[in-house]
């Protein structure tokens, strides 16, 4: 009895990361670096939004429009590169997603005025979302179950490594070469593509199904059998992330305004050093969220980081004190970003290999296609009322994610995948 025990307590203790395969290390290395550079390019546009407006010509409400396409197109991107993921393989897809996106944010550099920017930033936006379709389904598929939330919290953390890595691009590239030149730098994950495609494997699940489902039997089961897991997921994804794309698109925006407009007043290094700081924060975040889910559960973990958000949020906009905004700035991003950990374990365990990818992909990118238009309406209404207001008033969408997980989404912790 004694050893029964013992060997019970051992692993319940066993590191996530210990006696881990070659094969399983590539999978997390490929989502890992493909998700950090995926963001670093989808962020690029954030850091030189004022720089491009005057060239370029458009106003606030332009830019938003443009991050909000930009997020719209991630649901076909997901939909798309999801689909192929499902019948080619999860490193296919995900080696010709991370090739998109790097040829759209090339391509913005040489925009000409908003209507090439749109477009190219689409092209962006299809590779952005086929890219978390694909790494989501090989990580998962590919760990084991007991340390699934773990290891995908980890990889969700490459989040604030890739925003942080885009103000950093930003501030030693803008000043000397100017903005487009900041663009030519997102084409260097493409590089990075062909490594995943050299040494990433398929995951023995998926290798393991005999049949490859086509486009219509793939829809009944999302919308058919799998109709309700898709409706709530759909539905607290979105209200989460019009929260999170609402506040951190225009967080750049806020701290370099001046203090006369609204807003924090400071200067390209200042505002550098305290976005860097904030996905310091962020980084935390993604991967507490992982062990907090493992001791309350996803559900519980979800609604406790959507309810601080709601509070935290209009507090950090009423801060006048620069060097308070750089000590609170970390907890926003913690508790604002750190949710996003639990999207792929949970949808992962609510739907078959058979349409994973295609599901996760879907329920993840239309709910950030949804959220495209909170960076649209806080870009309008920052014109009228000032961009502190409108950066406070995305704390009802967090409230709003808290509500219905509360009320409508299942229980899932550490499940075998069928």
């Amino acid at each position: 009895m004694a050893s029964s025990a013992t060997s019970l307590s051992g692993v319940a203790q066993e590191k996530w990361y210990v006696g881990r395969t070659k094969e399983q290390w590539r999978a997390f290395g490929s989502a890992y670096i493909g998700w950090m550079l995926d963001i670093m390019d989808l962020m690029l546009f954030a850091m030189v939004i004022t720089h491009m407006r005057a060239e370029l010509n458009f106003d606030s409400g332009a830019a938003g429009v443009i991050a909000s396409m930009t997020l719209l197109a991630t649901a076909f991107g997901g939909l798309i590169f999801g689909f192929l993921a499902d019948r080619l393989g999860r490193t296919r897809s995900l080696v010709l997603s991370i090739a998109c996106y790097s040829i759209g944010t090339a391509l913005c550099g040489f925009s000409q005025n908003v209507t090439q920017l749109l477009i190219f930033r689409f092209l962006l936006g299809l590779g952005v979302g086929g890219e978390w379709s694909a790494g989501a389904a090989l990580v998962t598929e590919t760990w084991p179950a007991k340390h699934r939330g773990k290891v995908m919290a980890w990889v969700q953390s490459a989040f604030a490594a890739g925003y942080a890595l885009a103000a950093i691009v930003a501030a030693l590239v803008l000043p000397t070469l100017g903005w487009r030149w900041v663009f030519a730098v997102g084409l260097a994950p493409a590089l990075f593509a062909f490594w995943v495609r050299r040494h990433a494997s398929e995951p023995e699940i998926w290798a393991g199904q005999k049949e490859r489902l086509g486009v219509g039997a793939t829809l009944k089961l999302l919308f058919g059998q799998h109709l309700r897991s898709t409706v709530v997921g759909l539905a607290f994804t979105a209200a989460a992330m019009c929260g999170y794309w609402g506040l951190f698109t225009w967080i750049p925006t806020y701290l370099a305004t001046p203090v006369s407009a609204g807003g924090a007043g400071l200067d390209l290094t200042k505002s550098t050093t305290w976005i860097v700081i904030m996905q310091v924060g962020a980084a935390l975040g993604f991967v507490c969220f992982g062990y907090i889910a493992d001791r309350i559960g996803r559900r519980m973990a979800f609604i406790l980081f959507f309810l601080l958000s709601a509070v935290c949020v209009p507090l950090y906009v009423q801060i006048e004190s620069s060097l308070v905004l750089l000590a609170f700035g970390p907890l926003v991003a913690f508790v604002g970003t750190g949710f996003y950990s639990g999207f792929a374990p949970t949808f992962a365990e609510l739907f078959p290999t058979s349409i994973r990818a295609t599901a996760q992909g879907f329920i993840y990118n239309t709910g950030r296609a949804t959220s495209a238009l909170a960076p649209a309406a806080v870009g309008f209404f920052s014109a009228t009322h000032g961009v502190a207001s409108a950066l406070g008033a995305t704390a009802g969408f967090f409230a709003l994610a808290a509500v219905i997980v509360y009320f409508f989404l299942p229980e899932t912790k550490g499940g075998e995948l069928e």
